[in-house]
């Protein structure tokens, strides 16, 4: 793999992303870049599909690049440009300033980039590492009838109606309010398993029986916390790509969930990752360009987008970048025009681009 080779490579990946045709030796020697004779680029396209990063569809037909091919582009020979002024203004448009909401910032942002790049957004809310119970309420609504609250101190709020055979009268409750308190306050939502709630329900059930559906129903809100809200919009999108397989769409829309496990990874910079190196990822020809948006230094959530393996690359990436890096400081507190000035050594569009590939 020597230099032509990958400046081959990284052309014929640019020219198919361009085209959307198997891209032929004589386009390629067409390129002001490329200095040397379409014979030559015959031969370096061959030892590449030898070596598994191009494939050839058909006979006759020019090469494509594989997921391999992809993979090495993205690593190592992919120049990222910087957004210009106008792409900046209009993703600010679109995404809101430091007065919107933190949960509208990021559907704004979902939808700017369904909006603009023809693919699905996907959004992840991460679960904080360190958020720890706060409070438990459990108030009455009706007969029969509580509510249960469950309170983070990151600021998560879950709850829950739970019927039971009869109504507690004010003892009981006071009872079950003050052993949630003992048990549960100040835990880590990491920290809360099957095992412990088992104990509480025997515990509970050693004073009165019918209590322990209020605490199989604070188990359940335990089981969301511990889980990332994962949502995919534009899924209308990929249905109607024609590269990508409509029943594998299908099954991934019904089961998006399959992400959460790689999206609760720990990484820094955009995460690329292709269908067809993992099992999991339910649509083969596909990618998953993703990255992280942060709250007070901690991880608050996951944003990208999900499309063909024929995306511009160069052009979903600075999107993705910048509108995270902005969700980040509004979410932050942090001053837009000092993070955001041009002149700032430490502004997020000088900082050193980091890609990882999800293995």
């Amino acid at each position: 793999m020597d230099d032509r080779k990958l400046k081959i490579l990284a052309a014929v990946v640019d020219e198919y992303v361009r085209t959307g045709e198997p891209v032929g030796s004589k386009a390629i020697s067409k390129l002001d870049n490329i200095n040397v004779s379409a014979a030559t680029i015959r031969n370096d396209m061959a030892v590449l599909e030898q070596l598994g990063y191009l494939e050839q569809p058909h006979t006759s037909a020019g090469r494509v690049p594989t997921f391999l091919g992809y993979r090495l582009y993205i690593d190592e020979l992919m120049t990222l440009p910087d957004l210009s002024d106008e792409e900046k203004s209009r993703l600010d448009d679109m995404l809101g300033d430091k007065d919107t909401p933190e949960e509208l910032l990021v559907q704004n942002a979902a939808t700017a980039l369904t909006e603009l790049t023809q693919c699905a957004a996907v959004v992840a809310n991460s679960v904080p590492r360190f958020s720890v119970i706060s409070r438990v309420e459990v108030i009455p609504t009706g007969k029969r009838l509580y509510v249960i609250l469950l309170i983070t101190s990151s600021g998560s709020i879950k709850n829950k109606a739970c019927r039971l055979e009869f109504d507690l009268n004010h003892e009981q409750l006071e009872f079950f309010t003050h052993y949630i308190e003992e048990n549960l306050n100040g835990v880590s939502v990491e920290d809360l398993s099957e095992e412990m709630f088992d104990k509480m329900v025997a515990a509970v059930s050693a004073y009165m029986v019918s209590l322990s559906p209020l605490v199989k129903g604070i188990c359940e809100l335990s089981e969301d916390l511990r889980h990332q809200e994962l949502t995919v919009s534009g899924g209308e999108k990929l249905l109607s790509c024609s590269e990508l397989d409509k029943m594998e769409v299908v099954r991934f829309i019904e089961h998006k969930n399959g992400l959460t496990d790689m999206l609760e990874e720990t990484f820094n910079g955009i995460k690329v990752k292709f269908g067809s190196e993992h099992n999991s990822f339910a649509i083969g020809n596909s990618s998953l360009i993703v990255s992280k948006y942060r709250k007070g230094g901690k991880e608050a959530g996951s944003l990208g987008v999900i499309g063909p393996m024929r995306v511009d690359y160069k052009k979903i990436i600075p999107y993705i970048e910048y509108l995270t890096q902005k969700i980040s400081f509004f979410m932050s507190g942090e001053d837009e025009d000092i993070i955001f000035g041009t002149d700032d050594e430490t502004a997020p569009q000088s900082q050193e681009r980091s890609i990882t590939d999800g293995q």
